[in-house]
């Protein structure tokens, strides 16, 4: 009958499939790799080192900073010898600046196999004072080399960039770390460093360095951080202090914040001095080794 109701004619919907499980959040990659899940990919790069060094039983360690470009001493003297034959008088030129150089490399290793074969000889339940690098190759290489060969463990942490190589071969398998985020990395850097080594190098050693001096100016570390420069021919042409006191925009006092040296035999004798002097000492915060994991952050005073 028109306008009655035909219930019989009516299309009824077919039911839906069952869904397939919704990725854990922490296992959903699209969402890890997005903006959104930036904050969680920073405090991976605090969290998962820090689970490692406790680990490794890592309790301090000494940062050596310095360019990548300065090879070993028989590399450099056999691309020299390559291009002694070059028409090009700049190949000729840069071969012999890199034999130049590359004693620094050799300083950087001999530096970090002093320092490491005497911190294995310390009687600690922990590794103190581990050779750390920023885990490239040049002066990096050099650092974790000379400790490698020591026979103790070393660090890198090494950077993701487009044009940066492989982790050089000398750092411990499991003290090997990869960063996204800069900021990270120089968190790491500071955060167990007990001293730092500054070698010649380029933005990035330079960068480093006056980061690190600036938190001591302005009393942002809790520890006692001996800052070396190594090469005052090279650093006495890159950074003039005489002229930044003269211009009132250092204090006298700062200039004590770092010391100079010019050979690994003064290096290693002044770090001893001053790591026994600062961080060896019974009631000292490093030297609490009673606790199951590391002291707390020493990067800043709170209050």
């Amino acid at each position: 009958m028109a306008g009655q109701d035909d219930s019989s004619s009516k299309v009824v919907a077919a039911a839906p499939e069952a869904l397939a499980r919704s990725p854990l959040a922490y296992e959903n990659a699209p969402f890890l790799n997005s903006p959104d899940g930036r904050i969680i990919r920073i405090l991976s790069e605090y969290s998962e080192p820090l689970a490692r060094f406790r680990r490794e039983h890592i309790q301090d360690t000494v940062v050596f900073f310095g360019s990548a470009r300065f090879g070993a001493l028989d590399e450099a003297e056999r691309r020299l010898e390559l291009a002694s034959g070059a028409s090009d008088a700049s190949v000729r030129s840069r071969a012999l600046a890199a034999v130049e150089m590359a004693r620094y490399y050799e300083d950087a290793r001999r530096l970090a196999f002093l320092l490491t074969q005497w911190s294995l000889s310390l009687k600690s339940e922990r590794h103190r004072f581990v050779v750390t690098s920023g885990g490239g190759g040049g002066i990096m290489e050099a650092a974790n080399r000379g400790a490698y060969e020591a026979g103790g463990k070393t660090i890198g942490l090494n950077i993701r960039l487009p044009f940066e190589g492989s982790p050089n071969p000398y750092i411990t398998p499991s003290l090997n770390f990869e960063f996204h985020y800069f900021f990270m990395r120089k968190y790491w850097f500071a955060y167990m460093s007990k001293a730092l080594v500054v070698f010649p190098g380029g933005f990035g050693t330079i960068d480093e360095l006056f980061e690190v001096l600036t938190l001591a100016q302005t009393k942002k570390l809790s520890k006692q951080m001996t800052v070396l420069i190594y090469g005052s021919s090279y650093w006495n042409e890159v950074i003039n202090l005489n002229f930044l006191e003269k211009n009132g925009a250092i204090l006298p006092g700062d200039r004590d914040l770092l010391k100079t040296v010019d050979s690994p035999e003064e290096a290693f004798e002044l770090l001893k001095t001053e790591l026994m002097r600062y961080h060896l000492h019974s009631g000292s915060t490093a030297a609490r080794e009673d606790e199951d994991v590391l002291p707390g952050p020493e990067i800043a005073n709170t209050f």
